[in-house]
C-alpha cells in the first residue's frame, strides 16, 4: 500500500458564475466509474444521485416538506431518470 493516495481536483462552476473546487481521491473515481465514462462524466452521475438521494430523504423521511421542496423533488427524480434511463426507486431498490 502506498503511502500516498493520488488525488483529483474537480472544478465546479454555474450560470451565476460561482466556482468552487472539489478534491477526491482518484481511486474512488475510478472505483464508481461505469464503463469508459470520463472521470467529469463520473462526478455528474456521483452528483446528481446525492442531490436525489438527499431530496427523497427530505421530501420521504424527513418532516414538513411544503409543495415547493415536492415539486424540487420531483424534478430531480425526473432528471435523475433521463440521465439513467431508470428511475431513482429502479436503480436503488428503495420504492415507497
Amino acid at each position: 500500500m502506498s503511502d500516498e493516495v493520488q488525488t483529483t481536483t474537480f472544478s465546479i462552476s454555474s450560470e451565476d458564475d460561482a466556482t468552487d473546487e472539489i478534491t477526491i481521491p482518484s481511486g474512488l473515481v475510478d472505483l464508481v466509474a461505469e464503463g469508459d465514462q470520463t472521470d467529469a462524466e463520473t462526478i455528474g452521475d456521483v452528483m446528481l444521485l446525492s442531490f436525489a438521494s438527499r431530496a427523497h430523504h427530505i421530501v420521504h423521511h424527513g418532516e414538513d416538506a411544503d409543495e415547493d421542496l415536492e415539486a424540487q423533488e420531483a424534478e430531480v427524480m425526473d432528471l435523475f431518470e433521463k440521465r439513467f434511463g431508470v428511475t431513482f426507486g429502479e436503480a436503488t431498490g428503495h420504492q415507497h
